[in-house]
């Protein structure tokens, strides 16, 4: 559609240079609250109307939200997960889409020196209007943008419409200009570079393509006098023992010339620990305060988490609050090291290295608006439930809600938060959009950089890898590259988070994105050939059958190559789910039947990772790293996730507790020779005892060799403690026929279980486990105790009703040695219907 009296490429230049002179960033000042301390506030969200622009075709919506969740609200489009309904839904992303709704304005409101009307997320191209009146223009979904209303508003009724034009259309027209070389999904357009939105709602390797619109986060009006806040920036001197000074440093945007004071609080608990009030001079002032013994920060594993709330009050000279605003710090030095000649890229905290384990996170769902703060603690809880400590925000989504950082604050998951660039190049040579970019990164930075949880901010993903000295059809030229990344990013970063580490881009700043195993189809041992950072390396896997029947009728689940299950496979060659079968014969025997294809493939997924994460472990400090990819599903899909969409776990989250767990025990076996080498691996701060024991047996559970010794584990260190010898045995029993048990015990209690083979798994003949299962009521839920008469290899339990939360899964049982799993249904079940919907299975069970 046409756009009245400005070209599209009019659109973006008149938004860049106009509204960046009225657009101001206020991470302290929310409109959703109730009212401000001396002005009012007009929440806006709520109940709006949405129609296609040139039709009357009005419909419910809802503010925040966008047009698809709109639309499937009100019944006009199918469930673009739902098969392959994403076809249909394409007009969608092609249209222009108008907001609208009523809403009244109190006459004091308007008597107020400044009425702004704030918008803290439109996406993406957006013209908006009072009674009539257009107040502005934004072109970044990434930004918070306010604009001048006193004049287009009156008192009483007004009515407000917002018109998004698709990105499409103007993406095609700059991209004929100049071709922005990129990668993303297979069925993406080019040149999405050009509009700052959510490059993965483009497509991408595991993403739809959905190119939504909408008012995506809080909207509304803001009214005040003489002053508001305007910045509260805190930094952190750690150089004494047993004390940490704040230096709080105020801005406040002045609209009278008047006497203007702070006052800060900090609070731990509701205890008041610390205040001060200073003068301010130009609406300007610095505040030091002292925290004595202070209660540090840690990440998860390695300490506590306490946070501290900060307030700031803005005063008039009576006194009289204009405004204020509060934040949660944690008191904690958190750093990237960069790689030196005795050391690989590794974080620090409060002066102490250590291993990074997490997994790539990418948005929660393909529509941001449905991501609640419930899903996102979840996922949180659910990483560190698996032993995390680290999860990287990857720089193809949108940055997220506060909600996130709040849950990774209080848990403990250091993030690693990549600016919103990936696998493209950019227009740096455009100052427009450059400017553009400055803007989104100050009002970024402001809003996210108090939380303690962030370890690095990193410029971009993978852009790096497709810079050359000169631009080209497949590069990004240099100059280019390093004054976006080195230049202009760095340096919002050094003057608004003066602490906070930035690396430009990932994988340049010392790690490693190693994809020869997925897209060089190398075998998993082929991890074991570096050492470092491993901030990327994955595996794909399907998800398990209950969420494959959500997106698939009984026709496509014939196999899984059918034209559905390859709709739902976005890796680039067309291929993933043909990669998938056939590594699962390079490891594995065939599946009997489909639902054996998916489980089979999570096992292979879980096989492979644990591969690699146990090497790197085991060579700490050579390896300093593990982030594999990815944590999360943006839709239901096969991919290299460990959770799915629904947050069902996968194998691969399983095993993830065991092979990230605080002390392991891991073998790295020599297939030829016949031995295994025995390695402890600790992340705890202190030293323990303990008790390595071994049980190797044949594929029947008969014992052929035991042993154990107790050892001194010291902290934050891997060794080799034993290299056990079985090559006779091997020789005179058959490679396939040895089954190698491991465990530390400290304290009395199993530390780390593993289990070593010499041959991949389709190569030992399994016989039939026959696993019984002894249920009992536990206050939680329900126990399940596991027997095998014969080893079993990756048992697992589901129930085939609902889902549940377990304790542990895909676990290996040894000959009548039980084991105990813990099951919560999500529903309240009688102990008779759960033993009716469980069921046992283990590799044995997927093969023909």
């Amino acid at each position: 559609m046409k756009l009245n009296r400005f070209s599209r490429r009019q659109f973006l230049a008149k938004t860049a240079t106009a509204t960046a002179a009225i657009c101001v960033w206020k991470p302290f000042f929310f409109t959703a609250r109730a009212a401000t301390p001396a002005g009012h506030s007009l929440d806006l969200n709520g109940a709006w109307q949405a129609a296609q622009a040139g039709t009357e075709n009005w419909i419910p919506a809802a503010v925040p939200g966008c047009i698809h969740t709109d639309l499937l609200a009100a019944g006009k489009i199918p469930d673009p997960f739902y098969r392959d309904n994403e076809r249909a839904v394409q007009w969608v992303g092609e249209s222009g889409w108008i907001y609208r709704r009523r809403f009244q304005t109190p006459p004091e409101a308007l008597a107020h020196d400044r009425v702004l009307f704030r918008c803290e997320g439109l996406d993406t191209l957006a013209t908006i209007k009072i009674n009539g009146r257009e107040i502005g223009r934004a072109d970044n979904m990434f930004r918070v943008w306010e604009f001048d209303a006193k004049s287009a508003l009156t008192a009483g009724e007004n009515t407000i419409e917002i018109l998004f034009n698709s990105p499409l259309p103007y993406i095609r027209e700059r991209q004929a200009e100049r071709n922005l070389p990129g990668g993303g999904g297979p069925h993406g357009p080019h040149g999405r570079a050009w509009v700052r939105k959510e490059p993965c709602s483009f497509g991408w390797d595991w993403a739809p393509v959905l190119i939504t619109c909408g008012i995506w986060r809080n909207i509304g009006i803001v009214a005040f006098d003489a002053a508001r806040l305007e910045d509260v920036l805190m930094l952190q001197n750690h150089s004494k023992k047993n004390r940490v000074e704040l230096q709080i440093e105020i801005a406040a945007e002045v609209v009278r010339s008047a006497p203007l004071r702070a006052a800060i609080f900090v609070r731990q608990k509701n205890h008041k620990v610390a205040a001060t009030e200073i003068d301010l001079e130009n609406g300007k002032g610095r505040a030091e305060l002292v925290i004595e013994k202070p209660k540090l920060w840690w990440p998860a594993g390695m300490g506590e988490q306490p946070l501290y709330d900060v307030e700031a009050k803005l005063l008039d000279a009576d006194g009289k609050i204009l405004d204020r605003a509060s934040k949660r710090v944690g008191l904690r030095t958190l750093k990237m090291l960069p790689p030196d000649s005795e050391n690989p890229l590794r974080f620090e905290a409060n002066s102490v290295p250590f291993f990074a384990k997490g997994a790539n996170w990418i948005p929660a769902d393909s529509f941001a608006t449905r991501v609640t703060p419930e899903k996102l603690r979840r996922c949180v809880a659910d990483a560190v439930a698996v032993n995390m400590n680290a999860l990287r925000f990857w720089g193809g989504g949108y940055y997220e809600e506060d909600a996130l950082y709040d849950a990774c604050d209080e848990a403990g998951i250091c993030v690693w938060l990549d600016f919103k660039f990936a696998c493209s190049s950019y227009p740096a040579f455009d100052d427009a959009f450059m400017e553009n970019v400055r803007f989104e990164a100050r009002d970024n930075l402001r809003r996210l950089r108090h939380h303690p949880c962030i370890a690095v901010w990193c410029g971009n993903n993978e852009i790096s890898q497709m810079t050359k000295d000169e631009w080209s059809d497949k590069s990004m030229g240099r100059a280019d590259y390093e004054k976006l990344f080195k230049n202009l990013l760095a340096q919002q970063v050094a003057e608004l988070a003066p602490q906070a580490d930035y690396v430009s881009g990932s994988p340049e700043c010392g790690d490693t994105h190693y994809w020869k195993v997925w897209f060089g189809n190398k075998p998993f041992e082929a991890y074991r050939s570096l050492t470092g950072f491993m901030s990327e390396f994955g595996f794909q896997s399907f998800p398990e059958p209950k969420t494959v029947r959500v997106y698939t009728n009984e026709a496509d689940r014939a196999s899984v190559v059918t034209p559905i299950m390859e709709w739902h496979q976005r890796n680039g060659d067309g291929k993933g789910n043909e990669k998938i079968r056939d590594t699962i014969l390079r490891y594995f025997n065939p599946p009997k039947d489909f639902d054996s294809a998916l489980w089979l493939s999570q096992i292979l997924q879980a096989y492979g990772i644990k591969i690699g994460a146990e090497f790197w472990r085991q060579t700490m400090p050579q390896s300093m790293g593990c982030i594999f990819w990815q944590y999360n599903d943006c839709w239901p899909v096969a991919s290299w996730s460990s959770v799915d969409y629904f947050g069902r776990w996968k194998a691969l989250h399983y095993l993830a507790r065991r092979f990230y767990a605080p002390l392991l025990v891991s073998g790295l076996e020599n297939r030829e020779q016949g031995t295994v080498e025995v390695f402890v691996t600790s992340d705890r701060l202190a030293p323990c005892r303990g008790t390595l024991s071994w049980n190797t047996t044949d594929v029947q559970g008969k014992s052929l060799s035991h042993g154990s010794f107790d050892l001194e584990i010291q902290p934050r260190e891997s060794r080799k403690v034993k290299t056990l010898d079985f090559g006779k045995l091997c020789r005179e029993q058959g490679f396939n026929n040895v089954l190698t048990w491991l465990k530390l015990a400290v304290d009395g209690k199993t530390g780390s279980e593993n289990l070593v083979l010499f041959v991949p798994p389709k190569d030992i003949r399994l016989a039939d486990p026959r696993i019984k299962t002894d249920v009992s009521s536990a206050p939680e839920g329900f126990l399940v105790t596991l027997t095998a008469e014969n080893p079993a290899l990756w048992a697992w339990l589901t129930l085939e009703e609902t889902d549940a939360k377990y304790s542990d899964n895909f676990v290996h049982l040894a000959t009548n040695l039980p084991g105990q799993i813990l099951v919560q249904p999500n529903v309240p079940m009688s102990k008779t219907d759960f033993a009716k919907n469980l069921r046992v299975r283990s590799l044995f069970d997927t093969y023909s």
